[in-house]
């Protein structure tokens, strides 16, 4: 009796509840839209929009160095009597504000990857519909991206100043447009080894530290060792010598191709044959760094 009792209060007892879940009927948006919103996500965060007000400083610094800097220029060009250009190039500014450009990496290579590294956080990701490629191409578009506006605005506004000027039309505009290129190359150069530089590691100090090695620390060695070698009368060492820093890198392929005035030692950049080893060079370096990125987060998205 007591059995049937404790079975008939049991049966009793269970109830379905209808606590509110409904599925989802609305439009599912797919790789493409969280590809897309990756990308946003990290180029405004590159610049500190939907983070912090601290995280929003430095970017913002960097960004008004270049831009304060570039309009400087285009004041004392202007200033200048007789003046029938800018005092820098527009192929000349990158290499010169070089230090800068490094820095806006190095302090946001690692806001990119290595938070997600350190919280775990990349699993997640891919337990939407999005691919290991997907992450990382959107990662990579994104940072550079961040790069060209950091390096392409301050151009703009030499642009700018030189039409306001009244310098050469036509010249102003080859030179421009050449400048956006050498900036554009330089930006996907920069972001791939930036990037891959900051997810090997978690800590985001190392990641910072690693970066500002690879890319301020070369370029300096670089130049000195090339310097040495110029007065030394070594002449083909100062060219070869170039391969070895990204910056420099970007300085051959534009001296070569887009008819820079070089900044290496008596400024005896390479020519078209050797520019084409310096373009090789950049391109096996950003196809090695999409590889390795994609080795790398095949482990952590496990």
């Amino acid at each position: 009796m007591s059995t049937e009792t404790g079975t008939a209060a049991g049966r009793d007892a269970s109830r379905i509840h209808n606590i509110g879940y409904r599925s989802y009927d609305g439009r599912r948006l797919g790789r493409a839209y969280a590809r897309r919103s990756l990308y946003s996500q990290t180029l405004r965060g590159s610049f500190g929009f939907g983070r912090s007000a601290k995280s929003k400083v430095l970017p913002m610094l960097l960004s008004g160095v270049m831009v304060l800097v570039a309009a400087i220029l285009v004041a004392v060009s202007m200033a200048t009597p007789n003046s029938t250009k800018l005092v820098i190039e527009y192929t000349s500014y990158a290499i010169f504000m070089q230090a800068v450009i490094g820095l806006f990496i190095a302090a946001q290579a690692p806001q990119a990857v290595s938070r997600d590294l350190r919280f775990k956080s990349v699993p997640l990701y891919f337990s939407r519909p999005i691919e290991r490629a997907d992450y990382v191409v959107a990662k990579f578009a994104a940072t550079a991206s961040a790069l060209f506006i950091l390096t392409g605005t301050p151009l703009l506004i030499l642009y700018v100043g030189a039409l306001l000027a009244k310098y050469d039309f036509a010249d102003q505009t080859v030179w421009f447009g050449q400048g956006l290129v050498s900036v554009a190359l330089l930006s996907v150069l920069f972001a791939g080894l930036g990037l891959v530089m900051a997810a090997l590691t978690p800590r985001r100090g190392f990641g910072v530290a690693a970066v500002i090695a690879l890319l301020t620390i070369s370029y300096g060695a670089v130049s000195t060792i090339q310097a040495i070698a110029w007065t030394t009368d070594s002449l083909g060492a100062v060219q070869w010598l170039g391969l070895f820093s990204p910056i420099t890198l970007i300085d051959g392929i534009q001296t070569a191709f887009l008819g820079a005035t070089s900044a290496f030692p008596g400024e005896e950049g390479p020519g078209a044959g050797t520019g084409v080893v310096y373009l090789l060079v950049v391109l096996a370096l950003v196809a090695g760094s999409y590889a390795v990125l994609m080795r790398r987060y095949r482990k952590v998205g496990l």
